[in-house]
């Protein structure tokens, strides 16, 4: 069994389906791609898996536990935690207060200054800047942050969608050897991203979709090299 099933998921805006059956296994400790072109609905999965949207039908499972009316906090208390497209950072909140409300969830105080130590020492910029207010940082910056605040919440799935979009090539290099490094510490991570290319090559395994519907899957590498999919989406 999966750490994360998503099993025959429909979604809909008003009455236009926007997921039609999508079924995804996020196996423990993997990294999970889900690529294809705009407004294939890989944002839609990943809000209709941290509890943002409801399914019509079908299920979202965590660990075996359906997620069905679960509400997104009570999700995020669970072990998944969502870095959403855009970052949606608490702009007027410091580094620091971020990293904070990113451990809402948790008692632990001693064990949450653990991670935030831990958290900048994977993001050494943030160390320099903790006091600072948020959105009067760099795009790269910011998603440092959404990162870290995640984090703060011991994962044991993390979605991220589009966590490289508007950064240069050099920011885009450092955040995938953080998501190989964020992976390697055990994290199971749901990626989706535009630079196919790249998630491909950190994927165990990937997902294509199209108009709401899964049309390919397998290994990162093997998608990768897939005729077809280099033509829609590699260039």
């Amino acid at each position: 069994m999966a750490l994360l099933e998503i099993d025959k998921i429909h979604v809909f805006y008003d009455n236009i389906a926007a997921l039609k059956g999508v079924s995804i296994d996020v196996e423990e400790k993997h990294i999970v791609a889900l690529v294809g072109g705009n407004g294939a609905g890989k944002t839609t999965t990943l809000r209709a898996v941290s509890g943002l949207l409801h399914p019509r039908s079908g299920q979202v499972r965590l660990d075996g536990q359906n997620l069905g009316g679960v509400a997104p906090h009570e999700i995020a208390a669970m072990g998944l935690r969502h870095v959403p497209e855009g970052r949606r950072i608490f702009a007027r909140l410091t580094i620091e207060e971020n990293l904070a409300m990113g451990a809402f969830t948790r008692q632990d105080s001693r064990a949450v200054a653990e991670d935030k130590e831990r958290m900048l020492s994977l993001f050494p910029r943030l160390r320099e800047r903790l006091k600072q207010v948020a959105g009067t940082l760099s795009g790269g910056e910011q998603q440092m942050v959404a990162t870290a605040r995640a984090l703060m919440g011991r994962p044991r799935v993390l979605l991220m969608d589009e966590p490289s979009m508007g950064l240069s090539p050099t920011l885009v290099e450092q955040v995938f050897e953080t998501i190989k490094a964020i992976n390697r510490q055990g994290v199971t991570i749901l990626l989706v991203e535009q630079n196919a290319l790249m998630a491909l090559d950190i994927a165990d395994t990937a997902y294509v979709m199209e108009s709401g519907r899964i049309v390919l899957h397998g290994s990162g590498k093997d998608l990768r090299d897939d005729e077809k999919v280099q033509r829609a989406y590699l260039g």
